[in-house]
């Protein structure tokens, strides 16, 4: 009985272990036979994008179809090289079929959904950084994508994607389009409770509403934002542009100094972050601030009722020059900074002509900003108003005419603007239209 106990135990003891020491050997085989696809990644370093793109493609179709942990980091890295390489090479068509054709097609089978949805949004990400001006295609890729979830059932990698295909609309300014797909993109997922994504929804929501200027509900997106962003962790860039959204808002409702602290708060952010692409239009709200709180207090303007009245001091004159020196300054120095200053000189001087000749010279950096463009149309009325009632403040009665050559603007555009400033209660008086007259009335 000993003696069988002696003989089985052995046998027990031989036939468990010898599984174990094939899994490495596969390993290591495995290790080894990707290193012609390492080699392939890195003969790439120095070659042109043209050149990259044949021997990308042949890393991912590679006839012996390794899709081990090594072989798939190795793929992983040749999708991005080869997004990049499209760009560079400004093959937007490629880019377009690149995830959703049959290039990523074996790879994205052969992984999990965890890592091909990691793929798809790095991929994404990459291409609408390297070209950022093509919104056509990236809406095209968007498309293309949310449909290649739709047939493969991935709701969560499509969620996100259509997010994305919001945020390319708003820029398109598709505004129509993009509140459609963020409507029914909320219903969806607010029965998940994914305030992640919730956070960067609501917040497109609140910029689109914006553009539509409906600042009520631009505001209420806002807010369920924050909101969502209060129980999660949020990114500091997008915290950045949550933070930027509050100052583009209270910008809207006159309250430049709230504005110009958010801003503040975006900018540091961005800054620490070496986003120059998003820290500059930062930089350039912050600058608005200060010139429409200078410029109303300069002129004494009410924020309930928006009458005006000139102040003799020159203490809240639009001073910008402590925000564009030191380091900050040489940093971001450029036309859209250069173009603010500007546009500061000309206010603090209340000179019409100056400001339309720096909107004339700076067309671009000044008229391509929504908020900038608004803004600067509503500071180019209170300039006008404010050089009409400094001219017409020494007289009881005046020819309109007269007024017009002082300004030096055609005679129906004065006569409109004083009827419009009357009716508005900026000054008191009537314009006797039979002798082409303004008659000004003491408060």
């Amino acid at each position: 009985m000993s003696e069988s106990m002696e003989v089985d135990t052995p046998a027990a003891s031989t036939s468990a272990p010898p599984p174990e020491p094939v899994q490495p050997a596969a390993e290591e085989d495995e290790e080894e036979d990707c290193s012609d696809l390492a080699d392939l990644l890195d003969s790439i370093s120095d070659a042109t994008p043209a050149d990259k793109i044949p021997i990308l493609t042949s890393i991912l179709n590679e006839p012996k179809n390794r899709y081990g942990s090594t072989a798939a980091a190795l793929k992983e890295r040749a999708v991005y090289a080869l997004a990049r390489a499209y760009c560079e090479d400004n093959r937007h068509d490629a880019v377009v079929t690149l995830l959703t054709g049959e290039t990523c097609a074996p790879f994205f089978a052969n992984i999990t959904k965890a890592k091909t949805a990691k793929v798809v949004r790095a991929v994404l990400d990459s291409v609408c950084a390297l070209a950022p001006e093509e919104l056509d295609m990236q809406a095209q890729i968007c498309q293309n994508i949310i449909a290649w979830c739709r047939a493969e059932k991935r709701s969560f990698l499509r969620q996100r994607v259509e997010a994305k295909m919001a945020s390319v609309l708003f820029q398109q300014d598709k505004y129509g389009e993009a509140l459609t797909l963020v409507d029914r993109l909320l219903v969806e997922l607010k029965k998940l409770d994914d305030k992640q994504l919730l956070v960067e929804v609501h917040l497109v929501e609140s910029k689109i509403h914006h553009g539509l200027r409906g600042m009520a509900k631009s505001k209420a997106a806002l807010t369920a934002s924050r909101t969502s962003a209060n129980a999660i962790y949020v990114a500091p860039s997008l915290q950045s542009q949550i933070d930027m959204m509050s100052g583009v808002l209270h910008c809207e409702e006159g309250d430049y100094d709230t504005a110009h602290s958010y801003f503040l708060e975006a900018f540091e952010q961005l800054d620490q972050l070496d986003d120059r692409e998003k820290a500059v239009p930062c930089l350039k709200y912050m600058m608005l601030c200060k010139i429409l709180d200078g410029l109303n207090k300069a002129l004494g303007l009410s924020a309930a009722t928006g009458v005006a009245g000139i102040r003799s001091d020159h203490k809240n004159e639009a001073d910008i020059s402590g925000m564009i020196t030191g380091k900050r300054g040489v940093k971001y120095a450029g036309r859209n900074v250069d173009a603010m200053s500007s546009i500061a000189a000309a206010a603090s001087k209340r000179s019409l002509k100056e400001y339309e000749a720096v909107l004339t010279e700076y067309s671009h950096e000044l008229q391509d900003d929504l908020l900038i463009k608004h803004h600067l149309s509503t500071l180019q009325e209170q300039l006008l108003e404010s050089n009409l009632i400094r001219i017409i403040e020494p007289y009881s009665c005046v020819e309109i005419e007269h007024v017009a050559s002082l300004i030096d603007m055609p005679l129906p555009v004065v006569e409109k603007k004083l009827s419009q400033m009357i009716l508005d209660g900026k000054f008191h008086g009537i314009l006797d239209q039979g002798k082409g007259q303004l008659i000004v009335y003491e408060e």
